[in-house]
């Protein structure tokens, strides 16, 4: 059994690993929802990088993460501690999956008790949600598809945002815009990465829909996600989703401008405008 401290530690540096996008804003939480948000995100995380494995195969992929939402679910209903499970699971692919991905177990012993039903909950819907996904290859074929594959990845992310904004100081926010604040970040990283994504024969354009479609749906739900912060008061918490809401906006105007990325100034730039003192 690792220490508290010594758990927090690491789980602070696979999260700067993996994401220095969130890294900062958590960091700026206050502790118990920096422990709940770091822990939802490295929880997500693992089974993310499941889904976008590039090396399993699509019904192994589609077996982990059924599996895995199954287990999550059964410490749901037990309380009891799903190591063990995981570990066996893991096993056949532990030279394949990454660090967040195996320590999946220790992420959720991170999260604080009183948060982490909510978490474990999110997590193993996503799962399903990515299995279901996986098994109709990635295809997206309409608005409603597109709407669909975003919700699990990303919406759900807002759903649980919301949920321990709730949890840890009564901060009510808007279900339908929090699911936008999570299909805004998602759809500017489709922008972002679709043509790294056509190498890899996998397109999340609806079928017919170009740029100015893709960047109207971006745009979209980018303004749903700024009337969902209109409900935020706790600074801490604004400052979280503000930065990576921030670097959305900016980024998708790089990316109308014909950039591929912003310039690793204009990111501190964005950063530091974003956080409110």
């Amino acid at each position: 059994m690792k220490t508290e401290a010594k758990l927090q530690k690491e789980a602070m540096k696979v999260l700067k690993e993996t994401s220095r996008t969130f890294y900062i804003p958590i960091k700026l939480l206050e502790p118990n929802v920096r422990e709940a948000v770091a822990s939802a995100y490295l929880c997500m995380r693992a089974i993310d990088e499941i889904e976008d494995h590039e090396q399993l195969d699509v019904h192994i992929v589609m077996d982990l993460l059924n599996k895995v939402s199954d287990i999550l679910d059964r410490m749901i209903a037990t309380g009891e501690s799903m190591a063990s499970a995981l570990d066996e699971l893991f096993a056949p692919y532990r030279d394949q999956l990454p660090e967040v991905t195996l320590r999946l177990a220790d992420w959720v012993e991170f999260c604080p008790d009183t948060a982490r039903t909510k978490v474990l909950e999110s997590t193993a819907i996503m799962g399903r949600g990515m299995a279901k996904w996986a098994g109709k290859d990635w295809v997206i074929e309409t608005r409603e598809d597109l709407d669909d594959y975003t919700y699990y990845v990303a919406g759900l992310v807002g759903v649980m945002l919301a949920d321990i904004w709730r949890w840890y100081d009564g901060t009510e926010t808007d279900r339908d815009l929090a699911i936008g604040f999570g299909r805004g970040l998602q759809s500017v990283n489709i922008l972002r990465n679709y043509k790294e994504d056509a190498v890899r024969d996998v397109n999340f354009f609806p079928n017919d829909w170009k740029l100015p479609e893709m960047f109207a749906y971006a745009e979209e739900n980018l303004a749903l996600a700024d009337a969902y912060i209109e409900d935020i008061h706790t600074k801490t918490i604004l400052n979280f989703c503000n930065i990576p809401l921030a670097l959305a906006h900016s980024t998708l105007d790089a990316l109308k401008e014909g950039r591929e990325k912003m310039s690793r100034m204009e990111v501190v730039a964005v950063v530091n405008k974003a956080i409110k003192k």
